[in-house]
């Protein structure tokens, strides 16, 4: 179990947005948390290679201690067991994914496009 370093990419657009990732992701291992709290608009994608049982849990903290998995619009907790895009319902202070099960082959990546509002 390891904790994953992040990257960012700011985007040069209209609306100040930036690209957060976590890659090489192993079972058991858990991304750096970063502070997004500028950030209102977050969509992650999630992709790679499960595994047998592979299953990743985007989670939010506002104090960074206590982790709780964050949900999509429809208010169903953003866990994967396959590649998907989805839009993060929550604001937290904090976001990391964390590796909740797989095997020897899971190796996943994480990337989420984070949007401030437009006042």
């Amino acid at each position: 179990m390891a904790e994953r370093a992040s990257t960012r990419i700011d985007l040069q657009s209209a609306v100040p947005s930036c690209i957060i990732g976590w890659s090489g992701l192993l079972n058991g291992d858990t991304g750096a948390a970063v502070e997004l709290i500028d950030y209102a608009d977050k969509t992650v994608t999630i992709t790679g290679t499960f595994g047998s049982g592979g299953s990743i849990t985007l989670q939010g903290s506002n104090n960074g201690t206590n982790w709780f998995p964050l949900n999509d619009p429809s208010s169903t907790a953003i866990t994967k067991t396959s590649a998907g895009m989805e839009a993060v319902l929550e604001g937290p202070r904090y976001i990391r994914p964390i590796v909740t099960a797989g095997d020897g082959t899971t190796n996943l990546a994480v990337q989420m496009c984070c949007r401030r509002s437009v006042r």
